[in-house]
């Protein structure tokens, strides 16, 4: 057996590092001004331990400077600063980091990797990525140190002498390359500083050459999130929320993360109110590690349901790949979501349980996220279960229990029926509200899946939607032989698939019902939804319910004139199909011109 090293040609590796390592090349800024970070914390570091000495009044910052005649953009920091010997350990030895280093060098003396970004070595290397040289000047915070030069143009050769640099900390100088010319504008520089670095630990300041320094920075050091959140006012949430995400509307509520066990996360989740039913939900949920942007939903840690919230999460022990772009599979990352879960869910059952009226209010905003949770993760499901609300048709909001208790009272035990149309469905609620029985409303796509797996979940219990229940719940009775009378209607119809029976009814000013069987009804609504499937797999199963209560039905009942009884028959079945659903354009056309005939014998008969 024989053993060996495996070895790497430098040649092939930094190209690679220089092109494929990064997702986006503006990931460059947010690497370089995460270093001047992580210097400015290990002097801070090595102050605390009494290593190093500073200024009782020295403000620590990040600072930008763009010259775009000379084509350089400039990143300094007054931190640690490198002495020789750190420069080409540091820079020139490819994955050795720093950051990590330094960590294993004073874990014992201070709070672990609290604050330290970097830990690969790499991140300097993207700025190879739009830059066709790279120097950097540098001073250490070492007593005796002078200052470094160093400078590649992204080979494998670099320059290094002694620097005339006075101040300690870093300066590196990208000479931007002409493909990457959008990276010498101030406005495309801005827009990414405020996307990656809106909310690093210190002062980050940018300005084009011959500007004096700005006095304010560009980015937020204590985010709202890091505070405890007893320290926080409903204001600071509010305004916190309408800057970040640039909505002027309020949220309706938010949760606060402060976790320290056992993992590091803290965040703020809002829930965003709706302006109309047909706004689309779509959330933000803004990943970072340490301060540092990381990305948008990403749904290894945030549960897909939760994508429609807004919100910070801040997890500074999330285990990130080589280029903090996307998270490596990791159990880890499985407890980090599941708790975001569960506080979630918590939230919204102390809501529930303290301040139910406020949220009533909210559950049309709400509910959506809610019912996918409950689709998708069935541990959500059996947290929030309780506290599923309903509203009803006169604008209750009911949990399942208290609709089931009321259905009893009225002599239908286990059943929920529901509108999901309630401006169509209006006769048909009118119905059962005279029945004492207030139908549930669920007009959204995601009902049908919903109640579904609450029928599932809740043996027994069976949802019904109003036009396929109608004649079971509202009908009285069936009064003496009227095997005449539905004949007749079927002769006029001439659809032998449909159903037609007669019932006496609580709705005199409706002459007939139409309703659909329910499970049929489900599997075409299926079949719409997944596509790819024939709809003659799963026929409707429509009856219409002639309502012997109804004036008209009485009087068409001794019509003798065969003709003007066809032309009811018909009137009366369109009528009943426009009370569940519009008509086709041939139906319609029918109907129109069958109803101006009536009309018209209504007057020639008056006259």
């Amino acid at each position: 057996m024989r053993t060996g090293d495996i070895s790497i040609s430098t040649e092939n590796i930094f190209p690679i590092i220089k092109k494929w390592l990064y997702s986006d090349c503006d990931i460059f800024l947010r690497e370089l001004v995460s270093n001047g970070c992580d210097a400015i914390t290990k002097l801070k570091k090595l102050f605390a331990v009494g290593e190093a000495t500073v200024e009782a009044d020295e403000a620590f910052s990040v600072d930008i400077v763009l010259d775009k005649a000379s084509k350089t953009l400039t990143v300094s920091d007054n931190g640690i600063g490198m002495t020789e010997e750190e420069v080409v350990k540091y820079i020139t030895q490819i994955a050795f980091s720093g950051a990590e280093e330094f960590i294993q060098q004073y874990k014992e003396k201070s709070e672990g990797d609290a604050g330290i970004i970097g830990h690969f070595g790499l991140g300097f290397y993207s700025a190879f990525m739009v830059a066709d040289r790279v120097d950097i000047h540098t001073k250490s915070y070492k007593a005796d140190a002078s200052g470094v030069f160093w400078s590649c143009d992204g080979g494998m050769n670099y320059e290094i002498s002694e620097d005339a640099k006075e101040n300690r900390g870093t300066d590196i100088v990208l000479h931007i390359g002409e493909e990457h010319a959008e990276f010498l504008e101030a406005a495309r520089l801005r827009e990414i500083l405020h996307k990656y670095c809106a909310f690093l630990p210190y002062p980050i300041y940018f300005s084009e050459k011959e500007e004096e320094k700005p006095t304010e920075s560009i980015n937020d050091t204590a985010p709202l999130w890091l505070k405890n959140p007893s320290e926080c006012t409903d204001e600071e949430y509010k305004a916190f929320y309408k800057k970040v995400f640039l909505d002027f509307n309020d949220p309706l509520f938010y949760i606060h993360l402060n976790v320290e066990y056992p993992f590091r996360l803290q965040g703020i989740l809002y829930f965003p109110k709706r302006t109309n039913a047909y706004e689309p939900m779509e959330g933000q949920i803004k990943l970072y590690n340490n301060q540092v942007f990381i990305a948008d939903n990403i749904k290894e840690v945030i549960p897909e349901f939760l994508l429609l919230l807004k919100g910070c999460i801040d997890c500074p022990d999330l285990p990130l790949n080589v280029s903090r772009s996307f998270l490596q599979n990791d159990g880890y990352v499985k407890k980090v979501s599941a708790h975001i879960t569960k506080k979630v869910a918590d939230k919204l059952t102390a809501l529930y349980n303290t301040e139910r009226e406020h949220f009533n209010s909210y559950w049309e905003d709400i509910n959506p996220f809610i019912k996918y949770g409950c689709l998708r993760d069935e541990k959500f499901y059996d947290r929030v279960k309780d506290i599923l609300i309903f509203k009803t048709a006169d604008e209750r909001f009911v949990s399942l229990t208290e609709y089931l208790d009321d259905a009893k009272a009225h002599g239908h035990e286990n059943e929920v029926y529901y509108a999901t149309e309630p401006e169509m469905q209006g006769q048909y609620i009118a119905m059962f509200q005279s029945r004492g029985i207030q139908p549930v409303l669920l007009p959204a796509v995601i009902d049908g899946a919903f109640i579904s797996m609450v029928e599932a979940k809740n043996e027994g219990v069976k949802f019904l939607r109003i036009d396929a229940a109608v004649s079971d719940a509202l009908r009285d009775k069936t009064e003496g032989d009227n095997e005449a009378f539905v004949t007749r209607f079927k002769e006029a119809i001439g659809d032998e698939k449909l159903k037609i029976e007669a019932a006496t009814l609580r709705a005199e000013d409706m002459p007939a019902v139409l309703t659909v069987s329910e499970q049929s009804r489900r599997m075409q609504e299926m079949t719409r939804m997944y596509g790819g499937m024939s709809p003659d797999l799963f026929p409707t199963e429509e009856t219409l319910v002639l309502n012997l209560a109804s004036p008209v039905m009485q009087k068409l009942a001794a019509e003798e004139d065969a003709e003007r009884a066809k032309s009811m028959c018909l009137q009366i079945y369109d009528i009943a199909r426009l009370a569940q659903r519009p008509l086709d354009k041939e139906a319609l056309s029918a109907f129109i011109a069958r109803s101006a005939h009536i009309m018209e014998q209504a007057l020639d008969n008056r006259a």
